[in-house]
């Protein structure tokens, strides 16, 4: 009997010892979906901030900020809040860089408000697949992260930043009147590190007969401790609001933690009743994904307040929602075979989807400007702390055609290719080429190595040729170039000609 007990105490130890070391050792990979009734965040690896969900009956729907990315405000769906399938996109023109929407059905008609381009926005449809109507300026300045609100008597408002409330007309596509201050925030102590007060992301749950009001604070990068959730209640959607002695309700505590700058949190419930909080977070040293999707479950309290449950840390293996288990395969690479663009695929403002043409198995990408900083490059989503990604090419006179981690016009690295040679380029400086010997055809790859990034050229895809150059990337980040932008794997195409692209691979490593 000591024997096992003795056993089963060295068991616990060394699981408590692998969840401490995973926790604090970013260069641990983890799946989403254990598989055994349990998952691990991110729920959606990659740069999808600021996320905004509805469930509908037993499906679920969410959305998030799109920034400069178009086609903007791409819709996921799941059955179990774990597991995601891209749907649709709610924006197919720019309308300058979309921020923290909200997402919400009112009668039969599905909403999404978002701010973009100094105003407030919304576009609607009657199914999350569309099609989405053209957006609508609410004609809203000075103010971000609008999130809906209704009374009980079917009145519909919009909380915004900095503590304001609009009254909307009936049908949600305008305001009316002006905007009334409602609520200060909760004042967190000046001793925490964070980025800035910054009162932003309001949203709403009723249950009840509370208004629940869920708001960021803290700033949503900088410093590890910065960002949080934070939690206020009123009978009334204008106040008196009453700050949650749990606040703050999500909050990153140590620079030791796995995940970084956690904040902005949206509430839902599953079909068992049980209540979940998604939010993102940067990943300790892995700030080139962007902000990524997490979830924790949330209990509610006798006297009606909601926290989330004692020990459950981001970083833990977490017992999933029940649901029907969708096991969807969201990669990321692309054979060309359909007739338009995969849901995985956005251009950088420069939305023109007639500059791609898919046949035959191939994309045919028409160059766009004389530079890189103008091609506005096609890209994926990366996810993954270590991947490769290769692609095939055949280019014409005049034109170059690339494969890249893009973070924006300036802050890139990529290998490019033209007739004569390739090159590989660090925020548009080259710094070595090679001759091309093969023409006006061959294979390119990048290998990301937990942002320790290496360039490859092929004749076949087969025999690799590395460049002596690698590139550590760590520092394609917010922090450093702003804009709340991520690492992107992308192809391109600029000067006088047209690039044909085929078996676009991306693979965790």
């Amino acid at each position: 009997m000591k024997i096992i007990c003795i056993l089963i105490s060295i068991q616990i130890l060394f699981q408590c010892f692998i969840q401490s070391v995973s926790a604090q050792n970013p260069a641990m990979e983890t799946d989403t979906n254990t598989g055994n009734g349990f998952f691990l965040n991110p729920i959606l690896g990659g740069d999808y901030p600021d996320p905004s969900v509805l469930r509908v009956d037993s499906d679920f729907y969410m959305t998030h900020s799109s920034f400069n990315y178009c086609p903007g405000l791409l819709i996921w769906h799941s059955t179990d809040l774990v597991n995601w399938e891209r749907i649709s996109y709610a924006l197919n023109r720019y309308v300058g860089s979309v921020w923290a929407p909200d997402f919400i059905k009112s009668g039969d008609t599905y909403y999404i408000y978002f701010p973009a381009g100094g105003t407030n926005w919304v576009v609607t449809a009657l199914s999350p697949e569309g099609p989405w109507s053209d957006p609508i300026n609410l004609n809203l300045p000075g103010f971000i992260d609008p999130g809906h609100v209704a009374d009980k008597d079917g009145n519909r408002y919009l909380y915004l930043s900095k503590g304001y409330i609009i009254r909307l007309a009936e049908d949600g596509l305008s305001t009316l009147g002006d905007p009334e201050f409602i609520y200060e925030g909760w004042k967190f102590p000046e001793s925490w590190s964070t980025e800035c007060f910054c009162l932003e992301s309001p949203k709403s749950t009723v249950k009840d007969d509370f208004f629940h009001l869920l708001v960021a604070e803290g700033g949503t990068a900088g410093p590890a401790t910065s960002h949080m959730v934070v939690s206020a209640r009123s009978k009334s959607l204008y106040g008196p609001f009453e700050n949650s002695p749990y606040n703050p309700i999500v909050h990153t505590e140590s620079r030791t933690e796995r995940w970084w700058s956690q904040g902005h949190g949206t509430l839902v419930d599953d079909m068992d009743g049980n209540w979940w909080i998604l939010y993102h977070g940067y990943e300790n040293g892995f700030h080139t994904l962007g902000r990524q999707t997490l979830m924790l479950p949330v209990e509610w309290t006798e006297d009606q307040w909601f926290r989330i449950p004692e020990g459950v840390k981001s970083s833990d293996s977490i017992k999933a929602p029940a649901g029907n288990i969708s096991g969807f395969d969201e990669g990321l690479s692309d054979d060309f075979e359909d007739q338009k663009p995969g849901l995985q695929w956005q251009f950088y403002k420069h939305f023109n989807p007639d500059r791609v043409i898919l046949n035959n198995g191939k994309m045919v990408l028409r160059a766009l400007g004389n530079s890189f900083a103008e091609s506005s490059p096609i890209l994926v989503n990366s996810s993954d702390r270590h991947y490769e990604v290769q692609v095939e090419y055949t280019i014409e006179e005049d034109t170059k055609a690339g494969l890249c981690l893009f973070y924006h016009e300036t802050a890139q690295v990529r290998i490019e290719a033209d007739v004569e040679k390739f090159t590989v380029y660090n925020q548009g400086k080259a710094k070595i080429s090679a001759k091309n010997i093969f023409g006006d055809h061959g294979f390119l790859r990048i290998i990301n190595h937990a942002n320790e990034v290496s360039f490859y050229y092929s004749a076949d895809g087969e025999t690799w040729v590395k460049l002596e150059r690698s590139i550590e990337t760590s520092g394609f980040n917010h922090n450093v170039f702003g804009e709340f932008l991520s690492l992107r794997v992308g192809i391109y195409a600029f000067g006088n000609g047209k690039v044909k692209y085929d078996n676009f691979i991306y693979k965790k490593l």
